[in-house]
């Protein structure tokens, strides 16, 4: 490898691009290989579609200081040291992996290895991917793993919101095709990000790690949605419950129950848990935590919409007579990723009932919401939640932290629907003295 490993990053999607920005960042030479010419020319001209803190500004810097630059052309990837695969991995509906793009890249990426490169794959794959669907892609160019080129597994572990700072910090998982290629990407992954490093024996330890990261946060995350649906019974705050239950030392931490909501969205924890139960099924193994997971998940916006028309069937207001104002769209807070999101779930069961129901959310594009609720965004949140009869504050961006709820031109009685139970005591006590009824999920 050269003194100053130049590196090209196949696939310029949300993992590609905080990588290439991260690793440009750092003095690192970087090219971006996509198939994609409008994107191509977005890139260098220093801007990117995506709305990730921080991300424009670094790869802005990083196009001004030469240190990064994109092309279509796939024969860019000779010239660097080191090669990351960062195409889009989804799965299809019975859970098995959609491979059309990882495919398509390795194919281009064999007609153009050399020898003495390192490729690395970073895309979420089904245990065993690497080794029987990329390796022999790869080597149908002629050369070979181990003797010619090195092969590693790194999974990408990145939070939409916080994917610069993770890539700073979390710790990096590597697992090679053999030890040589595991000691190269780790060396080379540690000093290029100046993280601390974990290898793992085999390429399928490497895999299995994503799986089981997202496999336990969603089922963590159902396990709080339950929680709050029993809460609920009793007439119980499933955030105290949630508090008091964690505050119990287990293993090398503590009990760590994670916080309900209106459902589970984006692209890794609702296909994730999936391909873990269908690479099992596969293999003669029933997994039923997954499917369980993903099946109460599932059902939370439903809850939600719910929850809502419960209300105001118990002010005797018809669903066609009322209004509902939706603020937050994205399937997380402070993003405007609208993947999977569990909000359309929630809008869709509020129509068919007959509710008319607004949309606002200041950081989703508004043709994309049109595409995705069939609605268009209103401008203001002032205007999405006039004479509304129930506020349903569904992502908590930080820019709803201005909104002045006690001026808001809602309807006498509005409910204040928390699908992220996220509200303090404090703020709810406020809510209810200007005149609003709170409702959250679990609380």
């Amino acid at each position: 490898m050269a003194e100053q490993p130049t590196v090209a990053v196949v696939g310029m999607g949300y993992v590609g691009s905080c990588l290439a920005a991260a690793l440009a960042g750092r003095g690192v030479p970087v090219v971006g290989i996509d198939t994609d010419a409008v994107l191509v020319d977005t890139l260098n001209a220093g801007s990117t579609p995506l709305k990730e803190p921080g991300l424009a500004e670094l790869l802005a810097a990083g196009v001004r200081s030469g240190l990064l630059r994109a092309t279509t052309d796939p024969s860019a990837v000779t010239d660097a040291d080191v090669v990351f695969l960062t195409v889009a991995t989804p799965v299809r509906p019975d859970g098995s992996l959609a491979d059309e793009y990882l495919r398509a890249a390795c194919i281009s990426l064999a007609e153009v290895l050399r020898r003495g490169q390192l490729v690395v794959l970073k895309s979420t794959v089904p245990p065993g991917t690497t080794r029987t669907l990329v390796r022999p892609l790869l080597e149908a160019g002629g050369l070979r793993v181990g003797a010619d080129f090195a092969l590693a597994f790194a999974p990408e572990r990145l939070a939409e919101g916080t994917a610069l700072s993770d890539l700073r910090a979390l710790p990096i998982v590597i697992g090679g095709f053999d030890p040589a290629s595991t000691r190269r990407a780790a060396a080379f992954l540690h000093h290029a990000l100046g993280t601390e490093v974990l290898p793992q024996d085999s390429l399928e330890a490497a895999e299995i790690v994503k799986l089981a990261d997202n496999w336990w946060i969603d089922l963590n995350i159902a396990l709080a949605n339950e929680l709050a649906m029993f809460c609920d019974l009793f007439d119980v705050d499933v955030l105290d419950v949630i508090s008091a239950a964690n505050s119990i030392p287990k293993g090398n931490g503590r009990v760590n129950i994670l916080r309900p909501s209106v459902g589970v969205g984006g692209s890794c924890l609702t296909k994730d848990p999936w391909m873990v139960w269908r690479t099992a099924r596969q293999n003669g193994l029933e997994i039923r935590t997954a499917g369980v997971g993903r099946d109460v998940n599932d059902r939370m916006p439903s809850y939600t919409a719910r929850l809502i028309l419960d209300d105001l069937d118990a002010r005797g207001t018809a669903p066609s007579e009322a209004t509902v104002a939706v603020l937050g769209l994205a399937f997380k807070n402070d993003t405007g990723d609208l993947r999977a999101t569990p909000t359309r779930g929630v809008v869709t069961a509020l129509r068919d009932a007959g509710v008319h129901v607004r949309i606002h959310d200041p950081l989703v594009d508004p043709a994309h919401a049109r595409d995705t609720f069939g609605l268009p965004l209103t401008a203001t949140v002032e205007e999405a939640v006039r004479d509304a009869n129930c506020v349903a504050l569904l992502a908590v961006h930080r820019e709803f932290d201005s909104v002045d709820f006690a001026r808001l031109p809602v309807a006498d009685s509005c409910l204040l629907l928390d699908g992220r139970a996220y509200l303090s005591k404090e703020r709810i006590a406020m809510l209810q003295r200007l005149g609003y009824r709170y409702r959250g999920v679990g609380r």
